[in-house]
Protein backbone atom coordinates (compact mmCIF):
# COMPACT_ATOMS: atom_id res chain seq x y z
CA UNK A 1 0.00 0.00 0.00
CA UNK A 2 1.24 3.55 -1.04
CA UNK A 3 -1.69 5.56 0.55
CA UNK A 4 -3.97 5.65 3.25
CA UNK A 5 -6.72 8.11 3.31
CA UNK A 6 -9.31 8.29 6.74
CA UNK A 7 -12.62 10.23 6.02
CA UNK A 8 -12.82 13.23 8.51
CA UNK A 9 -15.72 13.07 10.75
CA UNK A 10 -16.38 16.40 11.96
CA UNK A 11 -15.76 20.13 10.78
CA UNK A 12 -14.68 23.17 12.19
CA UNK A 13 -16.33 26.78 12.85
CA UNK A 14 -15.76 29.24 11.03
CA UNK A 15 -15.37 31.28 13.95
CA UNK A 16 -13.60 28.83 16.14
CA UNK A 17 -10.78 29.94 18.97
CA UNK A 18 -9.20 27.87 20.89
CA UNK A 19 -9.76 30.49 23.77
CA UNK A 20 -13.60 29.54 24.01
CA UNK A 21 -13.17 26.33 25.64
CA UNK A 22 -12.02 28.45 28.51
CA UNK A 23 -15.08 30.17 29.02
CA UNK A 24 -17.54 27.41 28.00
CA UNK A 25 -16.13 25.92 30.83
CA UNK A 26 -16.40 28.24 33.24
CA UNK A 27 -20.16 28.56 31.75
CA UNK A 28 -20.96 24.79 31.55
CA UNK A 29 -18.89 22.55 34.21
CA UNK A 30 -16.78 25.89 36.77
CA UNK A 31 -16.23 23.52 38.92
CA UNK A 32 -13.84 21.58 37.07
CA UNK A 33 -10.68 20.62 38.46
CA UNK A 34 -8.94 22.27 35.26
CA UNK A 35 -5.47 22.36 36.54
CA UNK A 36 -3.04 21.43 39.85
CA UNK A 37 -0.50 23.45 41.03
CA UNK A 38 2.62 22.41 42.99
CA UNK A 39 2.60 25.16 46.03
CA UNK A 40 4.12 24.88 49.29
CA UNK A 41 4.60 21.22 48.46
CA UNK A 42 0.78 20.62 47.78
CA UNK A 43 -0.63 20.23 44.70
CA UNK A 44 -3.40 23.54 44.62
CA UNK A 45 -6.36 23.16 42.53
CA UNK A 46 -7.74 25.57 39.75
CA UNK A 47 -11.25 25.76 38.80
CA UNK A 48 -12.59 26.13 35.27
CA UNK A 49 -14.01 29.38 37.00
CA UNK A 50 -10.78 30.59 38.73
CA UNK A 51 -8.77 29.86 35.68
CA UNK A 52 -11.23 31.78 33.17
CA UNK A 53 -11.00 34.83 35.92
CA UNK A 54 -7.39 34.97 35.76
CA UNK A 55 -7.50 34.21 31.86
CA UNK A 56 -9.70 37.37 31.34
CA UNK A 57 -7.42 39.09 33.63
CA UNK A 58 -4.17 38.41 32.17
CA UNK A 59 -5.83 39.36 28.28
CA UNK A 60 -6.65 42.83 29.90
CA UNK A 61 -3.37 43.41 30.83
CA UNK A 62 -1.76 42.01 27.57
CA UNK A 63 -4.10 45.10 25.71
CA UNK A 64 -3.72 47.40 27.79
CA UNK A 65 0.28 46.87 27.37
CA UNK A 66 -0.53 47.36 23.80
CA UNK A 67 -0.94 44.46 22.59
CA UNK A 68 -3.49 44.05 19.41
CA UNK A 69 -5.09 41.68 17.36
CA UNK A 70 -2.50 39.61 15.44
CA UNK A 71 0.53 40.87 17.49
CA UNK A 72 3.04 37.94 18.51
CA UNK A 73 3.71 37.43 22.16
CA UNK A 74 6.93 35.33 23.17
CA UNK A 75 7.10 33.15 26.35
CA UNK A 76 10.20 31.62 27.21
CA UNK A 77 10.00 29.34 29.89
CA UNK A 78 10.19 25.57 31.15
CA UNK A 79 6.59 23.86 31.77
CA UNK A 80 4.72 25.29 34.40
CA UNK A 81 0.99 26.65 35.11
CA UNK A 82 1.50 30.12 33.79
CA UNK A 83 3.05 29.08 30.43
CA UNK A 84 -0.72 27.52 29.95
CA UNK A 85 -2.31 30.80 31.83
CA UNK A 86 -0.69 33.25 29.23
CA UNK A 87 -1.27 30.80 26.09
CA UNK A 88 -4.76 31.14 26.33
CA UNK A 89 -4.34 34.96 27.57
CA UNK A 90 -2.98 35.41 24.69
CA UNK A 91 -5.50 34.11 22.65
CA UNK A 92 -8.13 35.91 24.25
CA UNK A 93 -6.66 38.98 23.75
CA UNK A 94 -6.58 37.86 19.73
CA UNK A 95 -2.38 37.89 20.28
CA UNK A 96 -0.13 35.01 18.47
CA UNK A 97 1.93 33.30 20.88
CA UNK A 98 5.13 32.88 20.11
CA UNK A 99 7.34 29.69 21.71
CA UNK A 100 10.97 29.82 22.51
CA UNK A 101 12.61 27.10 24.31
CA UNK A 102 14.05 27.89 27.79
CA UNK A 103 17.31 26.24 26.81
CA UNK A 104 17.54 28.65 23.44
CA UNK A 105 20.71 30.19 23.12
CA UNK A 106 21.24 34.29 22.84
CA UNK A 107 22.06 34.00 19.05
CA UNK A 108 18.62 31.39 18.43
CA UNK A 109 16.21 33.65 21.05
CA UNK A 110 17.92 36.87 18.76
CA UNK A 111 16.14 35.40 15.48
CA UNK A 112 13.46 34.49 16.75
CA UNK A 113 12.03 37.05 17.98
CA UNK A 114 13.23 39.72 15.52
CA UNK A 115 11.82 37.10 12.77
CA UNK A 116 8.43 36.67 14.52
CA UNK A 117 8.02 40.80 15.13
CA UNK A 118 7.83 39.64 18.81
CA UNK A 119 6.22 42.89 20.94
CA UNK A 120 6.24 41.55 24.21
CA UNK A 121 8.57 38.91 25.73
CA UNK A 122 7.66 37.14 29.16
CA UNK A 123 10.49 35.08 30.53
CA UNK A 124 10.53 32.54 33.33
CA UNK A 125 13.32 33.84 34.67
CA UNK A 126 16.10 36.14 35.61
CA UNK A 127 18.61 34.52 34.60
CA UNK A 128 17.05 33.92 31.45
CA UNK A 129 16.52 37.77 31.09
CA UNK A 130 19.87 38.29 31.70
CA UNK A 131 21.18 35.58 28.24
CA UNK A 132 18.85 37.72 26.22
CA UNK A 133 18.70 41.26 27.49
CA UNK A 134 20.93 42.39 24.95
CA UNK A 135 19.61 40.61 22.06
CA UNK A 136 16.06 41.72 23.05
CA UNK A 137 17.55 45.34 23.00
CA UNK A 138 18.73 45.07 19.88
CA UNK A 139 14.92 43.58 18.26
CA UNK A 140 12.70 46.35 17.01
CA UNK A 141 9.38 45.40 16.96
CA UNK A 142 9.97 44.13 21.00
CA UNK A 143 9.23 46.83 23.36
CA UNK A 144 9.15 44.82 26.66
CA UNK A 145 10.48 42.07 28.80
CA UNK A 146 8.36 40.47 31.85
CA UNK A 147 9.68 37.89 33.98
CA UNK A 148 7.29 35.44 35.30
CA UNK A 149 9.29 34.40 38.73
CA UNK A 150 11.43 37.84 39.45
CA UNK A 151 14.17 38.28 41.97
CA UNK A 152 12.89 39.36 45.28
CA UNK A 153 11.04 42.29 45.81
CA UNK A 154 9.38 42.14 42.16
CA UNK A 155 6.48 42.26 40.74
CA UNK A 156 5.52 38.65 38.63
CA UNK A 157 4.41 39.29 34.32
CA UNK A 158 1.15 37.91 35.93
CA UNK A 159 0.68 40.35 38.50
CA UNK A 160 1.76 42.97 36.72
CA UNK A 161 -0.10 42.49 34.20
CA UNK A 162 -3.50 41.55 35.91
CA UNK A 163 -3.08 45.32 37.23
CA UNK A 164 -2.56 47.24 34.35
CA UNK A 165 -5.81 46.12 33.30
CA UNK A 166 -7.55 46.65 35.77
CA UNK A 167 -9.22 50.04 33.33
CA UNK A 168 -10.35 47.37 30.84
CA UNK A 169 -14.15 46.02 30.70
CA UNK A 170 -14.89 42.49 30.11
CA UNK A 171 -17.02 43.82 27.21
CA UNK A 172 -13.29 45.31 25.41
CA UNK A 173 -12.53 41.46 26.01
CA UNK A 174 -15.26 40.09 24.40
CA UNK A 175 -14.96 42.60 21.62
CA UNK A 176 -11.05 41.27 21.30
CA UNK A 177 -12.08 38.23 21.37
CA UNK A 178 -14.52 37.79 18.41
CA UNK A 179 -12.51 39.09 16.28
CA UNK A 180 -10.58 36.21 16.11
CA UNK A 181 -11.79 33.16 13.95
CA UNK A 182 -10.67 29.17 12.36
CA UNK A 183 -8.15 31.43 9.51
CA UNK A 184 -6.72 33.57 12.67
CA UNK A 185 -3.03 33.06 13.96
CA UNK A 186 -2.54 31.07 17.28
CA UNK A 187 1.02 30.06 17.81
CA UNK A 188 4.30 30.78 15.84
CA UNK A 189 6.76 27.79 16.66
CA UNK A 190 10.27 27.78 15.39
CA UNK A 191 11.95 24.35 14.06
CA UNK A 192 15.26 23.74 13.10
CA UNK A 193 16.07 23.20 9.79
CA UNK A 194 19.06 21.42 7.79
CA UNK A 195 20.87 25.64 7.09
CA UNK A 196 20.36 25.58 10.79
CA UNK A 197 18.31 28.84 10.34
CA UNK A 198 14.76 28.09 12.33
CA UNK A 199 11.67 28.51 10.54
CA UNK A 200 8.62 30.01 11.52
CA UNK A 201 6.00 27.46 11.31
CA UNK A 202 2.71 29.71 11.86
CA UNK A 203 -0.46 27.39 12.93
CA UNK A 204 -3.97 29.13 12.93
CA UNK A 205 -7.16 28.06 15.47
CA UNK A 206 -8.11 25.88 13.17
CA UNK A 207 -5.03 23.87 12.76
CA UNK A 208 -5.31 23.56 17.06
CA UNK A 209 -9.05 22.87 16.70
CA UNK A 210 -8.28 20.17 14.42
CA UNK A 211 -5.66 18.56 16.68
CA UNK A 212 -7.76 18.56 19.70
CA UNK A 213 -10.68 16.95 17.68
CA UNK A 214 -9.17 14.28 16.39
CA UNK A 215 -6.61 14.00 19.10
CA UNK A 216 -9.99 13.27 21.19
CA UNK A 217 -11.49 10.77 18.61
CA UNK A 218 -8.31 8.82 18.53
CA UNK A 219 -7.65 8.41 22.59
CA UNK A 220 -11.58 8.34 23.87
CA UNK A 221 -10.50 6.30 27.23
CA UNK A 222 -8.02 9.22 27.84
CA UNK A 223 -9.26 12.39 26.87
CA UNK A 224 -12.51 12.46 29.09
CA UNK A 225 -13.83 14.43 31.71
CA UNK A 226 -12.04 13.40 35.31
CA UNK A 227 -8.87 12.26 34.10
CA UNK A 228 -5.34 13.36 34.70
CA UNK A 229 -2.06 13.32 33.32
CA UNK A 230 1.48 15.23 34.08
CA UNK A 231 3.02 17.70 31.65
CA UNK A 232 6.52 17.44 31.91
CA UNK A 233 8.11 17.90 28.39
CA UNK A 234 8.65 21.37 27.43
CA UNK A 235 5.63 23.52 26.27
CA UNK A 236 7.53 25.24 23.93
CA UNK A 237 7.37 21.74 22.19
CA UNK A 238 4.35 20.87 19.89
CA UNK A 239 4.16 17.92 21.23
CA UNK A 240 3.57 19.05 24.77
CA UNK A 241 1.16 21.68 23.55
CA UNK A 242 -1.22 19.88 21.90
CA UNK A 243 -1.66 17.57 25.22
CA UNK A 244 -1.85 20.68 26.42
CA UNK A 245 -5.21 22.32 24.62
CA UNK A 246 -6.42 18.86 23.80
CA UNK A 247 -6.57 17.29 27.48
CA UNK A 248 -8.17 21.27 28.52
CA UNK A 249 -10.55 21.20 25.95
CA UNK A 250 -11.85 17.22 26.91
CA UNK A 251 -11.63 18.95 30.37
CA UNK A 252 -8.81 16.30 31.85
CA UNK A 253 -7.02 17.50 34.99
CA UNK A 254 -3.45 18.34 33.97
CA UNK A 255 -0.24 19.43 36.58
CA UNK A 256 3.20 20.46 35.19
CA UNK A 257 6.61 20.01 36.11
CA UNK A 258 9.72 20.83 34.16
CA UNK A 259 12.13 19.28 37.02
CA UNK A 260 13.15 15.69 35.34
CA UNK A 261 14.49 14.96 38.65
CA UNK A 262 12.04 14.95 40.72
CA UNK A 263 9.49 13.59 38.21
CA UNK A 264 9.32 9.87 39.56
CA UNK A 265 8.25 11.52 43.13
CA UNK A 266 5.62 13.73 40.76
CA UNK A 267 4.63 10.71 39.50
CA UNK A 268 3.60 9.24 42.83
CA UNK A 269 2.18 12.58 44.20
CA UNK A 270 -0.22 13.21 41.21
CA UNK A 271 -0.48 9.61 40.07
CA UNK A 272 -2.06 10.47 36.21
CA UNK A 273 -4.07 8.31 34.29
CA UNK A 274 -1.70 8.91 31.45
CA UNK A 275 1.46 9.62 30.36
CA UNK A 276 2.61 12.20 27.43
CA UNK A 277 6.47 11.44 26.80
CA UNK A 278 9.18 10.82 24.65
CA UNK A 279 11.38 7.36 24.38
CA UNK A 280 14.09 8.66 25.85
CA UNK A 281 12.05 8.56 29.29
CA UNK A 282 10.80 5.07 28.82
CA UNK A 283 13.99 3.92 28.36
CA UNK A 284 15.45 5.68 31.92
CA UNK A 285 13.05 4.21 33.69
CA UNK A 286 13.83 0.33 31.85
CA UNK A 287 17.49 1.62 32.26
CA UNK A 288 17.28 2.05 35.99
CA UNK A 289 14.93 -0.64 37.01
CA UNK A 290 17.31 -2.86 35.33
CA UNK A 291 20.39 -1.32 36.91
CA UNK A 292 18.53 -1.27 40.18
CA UNK A 293 17.69 -4.79 40.08
CA UNK A 294 21.34 -6.05 39.17
CA UNK A 295 22.41 -4.19 42.37
CA UNK A 296 20.36 -5.52 44.36
CA UNK A 297 20.98 -9.21 43.03
CA UNK A 298 18.16 -9.97 41.21
CA UNK A 299 19.08 -9.19 37.80
CA UNK A 300 18.31 -12.50 36.34
CA UNK A 301 14.90 -12.13 37.32
CA UNK A 302 14.95 -9.13 35.86
CA UNK A 303 16.21 -10.60 33.06
CA UNK A 304 13.91 -13.04 33.15
CA UNK A 305 10.63 -10.97 33.65
CA UNK A 306 11.38 -8.65 30.80
CA UNK A 307 11.24 -11.74 28.33
CA UNK A 308 7.78 -12.94 30.29
CA UNK A 309 6.60 -9.21 29.37
CA UNK A 310 7.92 -8.97 26.00
CA UNK A 311 6.40 -12.97 25.11
CA UNK A 312 3.01 -11.69 26.48
CA UNK A 313 2.86 -8.54 24.92
CA UNK A 314 3.34 -10.26 21.28
CA UNK A 315 0.97 -12.75 22.13
CA UNK A 316 -1.83 -10.51 22.42
CA UNK A 317 -1.25 -9.99 18.62
CA UNK A 318 -1.44 -13.96 17.68
CA UNK A 319 -4.00 -15.00 19.51
CA UNK A 320 -3.44 -14.37 23.36
CA UNK A 321 -1.14 -16.13 25.68
CA UNK A 322 -1.33 -19.82 26.77
CA UNK A 323 -1.81 -21.02 30.10
CA UNK A 324 2.18 -21.20 31.07
CA UNK A 325 2.43 -17.55 29.73
CA UNK A 326 -0.44 -16.39 31.70
CA UNK A 327 1.07 -17.70 34.76
CA UNK A 328 4.15 -16.86 34.40
CA UNK A 329 3.12 -13.27 33.69
CA UNK A 330 1.11 -13.11 37.04
CA UNK A 331 3.73 -13.98 38.89
CA UNK A 332 6.48 -11.35 37.97
CA UNK A 333 3.72 -8.83 37.81
CA UNK A 334 3.57 -9.16 41.86
CA UNK A 335 7.23 -9.56 42.08
CA UNK A 336 8.79 -6.54 39.26
CA UNK A 337 5.55 -5.23 36.66
CA UNK A 338 3.78 -3.74 40.17
CA UNK A 339 6.86 -1.71 41.07
CA UNK A 340 7.69 -0.51 37.36
CA UNK A 341 3.65 0.77 36.90
CA UNK A 342 4.01 2.08 41.11
CA UNK A 343 6.99 3.92 39.50
CA UNK A 344 4.82 5.91 37.23
CA UNK A 345 2.30 6.73 39.73
CA UNK A 346 0.07 3.44 40.39
CA UNK A 347 -2.74 4.89 37.82
CA UNK A 348 -0.87 4.91 34.75
CA UNK A 349 -2.16 2.36 32.03
CA UNK A 350 -1.45 3.64 29.39
CA UNK A 351 1.41 6.26 27.84
CA UNK A 352 1.52 8.12 24.38
CA UNK A 353 5.72 8.65 22.87
CA UNK A 354 6.53 10.60 20.07
CA UNK A 355 9.25 12.64 19.37
CA UNK A 356 11.74 10.05 18.48
CA UNK A 357 11.24 5.97 17.59
CA UNK A 358 10.24 4.23 20.95
CA UNK A 359 11.47 0.57 19.14
CA UNK A 360 9.49 -2.61 18.97
CA UNK A 361 11.33 -4.40 22.41
CA UNK A 362 10.70 -1.43 24.71
CA UNK A 363 7.22 -1.11 23.09
CA UNK A 364 6.02 -4.83 23.86
CA UNK A 365 8.22 -4.59 27.43
CA UNK A 366 5.72 -1.87 28.71
CA UNK A 367 2.40 -3.31 27.14
CA UNK A 368 3.24 -6.27 28.71
CA UNK A 369 3.86 -4.79 31.69
CA UNK A 370 0.78 -3.30 31.56
CA UNK A 371 1.66 0.21 30.83
CA UNK A 372 0.69 0.03 26.67
CA UNK A 373 2.68 2.89 25.27
CA UNK A 374 0.94 4.25 22.10
CA UNK A 375 4.05 5.30 19.42
CA UNK A 376 2.93 8.12 17.27
CA UNK A 377 4.15 10.76 14.68
CA UNK A 378 3.99 14.29 14.04
CA UNK A 379 6.18 17.46 13.76
CA UNK A 380 5.34 21.04 14.24
CA UNK A 381 4.25 21.38 10.85
CA UNK A 382 1.54 18.89 11.57
CA UNK A 383 0.49 20.50 14.45
CA UNK A 384 2.18 17.69 16.56
CA UNK A 385 0.57 14.38 16.16
CA UNK A 386 -1.40 13.22 12.55
CA UNK A 387 -0.22 9.10 12.44
CA UNK A 388 -0.34 7.34 15.43
CA UNK A 389 -1.37 3.84 17.11
CA UNK A 390 -4.41 3.96 19.09
CA UNK A 391 -5.85 1.24 21.77
CA UNK A 392 -8.70 0.36 18.79
CA UNK A 393 -5.63 -0.45 16.16
CA UNK A 394 -1.70 -0.83 17.46
CA UNK A 395 0.80 -2.29 15.69
CA UNK A 396 4.14 -2.20 18.08
CA UNK A 397 7.14 -0.94 15.70
CA UNK A 398 4.77 1.21 13.60
CA UNK A 399 3.90 4.72 14.23
CA UNK A 400 0.47 4.22 13.87
CA UNK A 401 -2.54 5.12 11.21
CA UNK A 402 -3.46 8.60 10.07
CA UNK A 403 -5.81 10.81 12.29
CA UNK A 404 -9.35 11.66 11.18
CA UNK A 405 -9.53 13.56 8.10
CA UNK A 406 -5.76 12.79 7.60
CA UNK A 407 -3.85 10.91 4.91
CA UNK A 408 -0.53 9.88 4.18
CA UNK A 409 1.47 8.63 0.46
CA UNK A 410 4.58 7.19 0.31
CA UNK A 411 6.76 9.09 -2.76
CA UNK A 412 8.26 7.33 -5.58
CA UNK A 413 11.62 7.98 -3.51
CA UNK A 414 10.17 6.22 -0.19
CA UNK A 415 9.36 10.00 0.97
CA UNK A 416 6.27 10.04 3.63
CA UNK A 417 3.76 12.73 2.50
CA UNK A 418 0.92 13.91 4.46
CA UNK A 419 -2.48 15.62 3.89
CA UNK A 420 -4.38 17.07 6.74
CA UNK A 421 -6.90 19.47 8.23
CA UNK A 422 -3.86 20.36 11.00
CA UNK A 423 -1.17 20.49 8.20
CA UNK A 424 -0.01 24.21 8.31
CA UNK A 425 -0.02 26.25 5.20
CA UNK A 426 3.45 27.22 5.38
CA UNK A 427 6.86 29.25 6.77
CA UNK A 428 6.47 32.77 8.31
CA UNK A 429 8.29 34.65 5.86
CA UNK A 430 9.85 32.21 3.76
CA UNK A 431 8.04 31.31 0.38
CA UNK A 432 10.72 29.50 -0.49
CA UNK A 433 10.88 26.59 2.31
CA UNK A 434 7.15 26.98 1.76
CA UNK A 435 7.34 26.10 -1.66
CA UNK A 436 9.82 23.27 -0.85
CA UNK A 437 7.96 21.37 1.80
CA UNK A 438 4.24 21.83 0.03
CA UNK A 439 3.87 20.58 -3.55
CA UNK A 440 0.70 19.68 -5.12
CA UNK A 441 -1.40 19.62 -2.07
CA UNK A 442 1.42 17.28 0.05
CA UNK A 443 3.29 18.53 2.75
CA UNK A 444 6.86 16.92 2.84
CA UNK A 445 8.16 15.32 5.68
CA UNK A 446 11.74 14.54 4.44
CA UNK A 447 11.43 11.35 6.39
CA UNK A 448 11.70 7.88 4.75
CA UNK A 449 8.23 5.54 5.66
CA UNK A 450 6.04 2.65 4.34
CA UNK A 451 2.47 1.83 4.63
CA UNK A 452 1.54 -1.89 5.19
CA UNK A 453 -1.40 -3.41 4.12
CA UNK A 454 -3.23 -2.96 7.06
CA UNK A 455 -2.55 1.16 6.61
CA UNK A 456 0.25 1.08 9.27
CA UNK A 457 2.51 3.41 8.83
CA UNK A 458 6.62 2.82 9.64
CA UNK A 459 9.13 5.38 9.65
CA UNK A 460 12.57 3.93 8.00
CA UNK A 461 14.86 6.47 7.88
CA UNK A 462 15.42 10.41 7.34
CA UNK A 463 15.80 11.61 4.26
CA UNK A 464 16.92 14.91 5.57
CA UNK A 465 19.93 15.69 7.83
CA UNK A 466 18.43 17.10 10.74
CA UNK A 467 18.86 14.92 13.67
CA UNK A 468 16.10 13.77 15.85
CA UNK A 469 17.51 12.96 19.70
CA UNK A 470 15.83 10.46 21.68
CA UNK A 471 14.07 13.41 23.64
CA UNK A 472 12.75 14.51 20.84
CA UNK A 473 14.84 17.57 20.27
CA UNK A 474 15.51 19.14 16.70
CA UNK A 475 19.09 19.29 15.95
CA UNK A 476 20.58 20.63 12.88
CA UNK A 477 24.13 19.60 12.33
CA UNK A 478 25.15 21.93 10.04
CA UNK A 479 25.41 25.12 12.97
CA UNK A 480 27.97 22.68 15.01
CA UNK A 481 29.92 20.85 12.33
CA UNK A 482 30.44 24.02 10.66
CA UNK A 483 31.92 25.55 13.70
CA UNK A 484 34.18 23.15 14.12
CA UNK A 485 35.23 23.14 10.67
CA UNK A 486 36.59 26.82 11.22
CA UNK A 487 39.08 25.27 13.52
CA UNK A 488 42.33 25.39 12.14
CA UNK A 489 42.98 21.73 13.23
CA UNK A 490 39.98 19.93 12.44
CA UNK A 491 39.09 19.12 8.58
CA UNK A 492 35.74 17.53 8.64
CA UNK A 493 32.63 16.70 11.63
CA UNK A 494 29.91 14.76 11.50
CA UNK A 495 27.41 15.29 13.75
CA UNK A 496 25.59 11.87 15.12
CA UNK A 497 22.47 11.62 17.75
CA UNK A 498 19.75 10.54 15.88
CA UNK A 499 17.33 8.72 18.25
CA UNK A 500 20.49 8.57 21.00
CA UNK A 501 20.33 10.31 24.06
CA UNK A 502 22.53 12.99 23.36
CA UNK A 503 24.42 14.78 20.80
CA UNK A 504 27.71 13.76 19.44
CA UNK A 505 30.63 13.85 16.71
CA UNK A 506 33.52 12.46 14.52
CA UNK A 507 35.98 14.82 13.76
CA UNK A 508 38.76 14.23 11.47
CA UNK A 509 42.28 15.90 11.71
CA UNK A 510 43.38 18.52 8.97
CA UNK A 511 46.69 16.94 7.69
CA UNK A 512 48.27 20.31 6.26
CA UNK A 513 47.63 21.72 9.67
CA UNK A 514 49.47 18.65 11.61
CA UNK A 515 52.83 19.53 10.90
CA UNK A 516 53.13 22.88 12.32
CA UNK A 517 51.05 21.87 15.55
CA UNK A 518 53.66 18.71 15.71
CA UNK A 519 56.76 21.12 15.73
CA UNK A 520 55.03 23.47 18.38
CA UNK A 521 54.21 20.51 20.63
CA UNK A 522 57.66 19.73 20.38
CA UNK A 523 56.98 16.32 18.73
CA UNK A 524 58.42 14.34 15.93
CA UNK A 525 57.43 15.04 12.49
CA UNK A 526 55.40 12.60 11.03
CA UNK A 527 53.93 11.42 13.70
CA UNK A 528 50.54 9.83 12.17
CA UNK A 529 47.30 11.02 13.53
CA UNK A 530 46.61 7.29 15.53
CA UNK A 531 49.39 7.86 17.51
CA UNK A 532 47.89 11.74 18.63
CA UNK A 533 44.30 10.75 19.61
CA UNK A 534 45.04 10.26 23.20
CA UNK A 535 47.44 13.21 23.40
CA UNK A 536 46.45 15.70 26.27
CA UNK A 537 47.20 18.82 24.18
CA UNK A 538 45.14 17.70 21.28
CA UNK A 539 42.48 16.43 23.17
CA UNK A 540 42.35 19.54 25.45
CA UNK A 541 42.90 21.64 21.56
CA UNK A 542 39.42 20.28 20.42
CA UNK A 543 37.54 20.15 23.58
CA UNK A 544 38.26 23.86 23.61
CA UNK A 545 37.07 24.20 20.21
CA UNK A 546 33.97 21.91 21.30
CA UNK A 547 33.07 24.42 23.82
CA UNK A 548 33.24 27.40 22.02
CA UNK A 549 30.67 25.40 19.31
CA UNK A 550 28.67 24.40 21.82
CA UNK A 551 28.18 28.66 23.24
CA UNK A 552 26.45 28.77 19.93
CA UNK A 553 23.49 26.13 20.85
CA UNK A 554 21.00 25.16 23.25
CA UNK A 555 22.42 22.38 26.28
CA UNK A 556 20.11 19.97 24.32
CA UNK A 557 21.98 20.68 21.01
CA UNK A 558 25.11 20.30 22.60
CA UNK A 559 28.24 17.94 21.57
CA UNK A 560 28.46 15.35 25.12
CA UNK A 561 31.21 13.47 23.31
CA UNK A 562 33.09 13.18 20.58
CA UNK A 563 35.59 10.93 18.64
CA UNK A 564 38.43 11.75 16.81
CA UNK A 565 39.54 9.53 14.09
CA UNK A 566 42.80 8.44 12.82
CA UNK A 567 42.04 8.76 8.84
CA UNK A 568 40.44 11.87 6.73
CA UNK A 569 37.66 11.52 4.70
CA UNK A 570 37.99 11.97 1.38
CA UNK A 571 36.28 11.95 -2.08
CA UNK A 572 38.43 8.84 -3.20
CA UNK A 573 36.86 7.02 -0.09
CA UNK A 574 33.52 8.14 -1.30
CA UNK A 575 33.10 9.79 2.19
CA UNK A 576 33.09 12.83 0.68
CA UNK A 577 30.84 14.48 -2.87
CA UNK A 578 33.04 16.42 -5.56
CA UNK A 579 32.20 19.31 -4.02
CA UNK A 580 33.23 18.53 -0.77
CA UNK A 581 29.84 17.77 1.21
CA UNK A 582 29.51 14.75 4.19
CA UNK A 583 27.93 11.64 2.34
CA UNK A 584 26.02 10.90 5.53
CA UNK A 585 25.06 7.59 4.95
CA UNK A 586 28.15 5.97 3.60
CA UNK A 587 30.09 7.74 6.82
CA UNK A 588 28.10 5.74 9.35
CA UNK A 589 27.95 2.61 7.70
CA UNK A 590 31.86 2.54 7.83
CA UNK A 591 32.59 4.36 10.96
CA UNK A 592 29.65 2.72 12.78
CA UNK A 593 31.86 1.12 15.81
CA UNK A 594 33.41 4.76 16.55
CA UNK A 595 29.69 6.01 16.42
CA UNK A 596 28.64 3.23 19.16
CA UNK A 597 31.91 3.74 20.95
CA UNK A 598 30.04 7.10 22.02
CA UNK A 599 27.09 5.70 23.37
CA UNK A 600 28.83 3.19 24.86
Amino acid sequence: MSEIAVPQSFSIPENVSMADSVFRHEKESPEFVAFERPMDGKWVKVSAREFADQVRSVAKGLMASGVEFGDRVAILSGTRYEWVLLDYAIWTAGGVTVAIYETSAADQSKWILEDSGTSILVVEKDEYADVVREVADAAPALREMLTIEPGSGGKSAVEELIARGAAITDEQVEERRAQVVAESGATLIYTSGTTGRPKGVLLKHRHLYAESTACAIALPESMQAGRRTLLFLPLAHVFARLISFSAFDSRVTVAHTSDLTTLLDKFAEFQPDFILSVPRVFEKVYNSAKQKAYDGGKGKIFEKASDVAIQYSQSLETGGPGLGLKIKHAVFDRLVYSKLRAALGGKASMAVAGGAALGARLGHFFRGVGVNVLEGYGLTETTGGIIMNTPAAQKIGSVGKPFNGCAAKIAEDGELLLKGPQVFEGYWQNDEATKDAIREGWFHTGDIGAIDENGFVSITGRKKELIVTAGGKNVAPAILEDSLRAHPLISQVLVVGDSKPFIGALITIDQEALPGWLERHSLPAGTPVADLIKNADLIAEIDTAVADTNKKVSKAEAIKKYRILDTDFSIETGELTPTLKLKRNIIHEKHGSEIASIYN
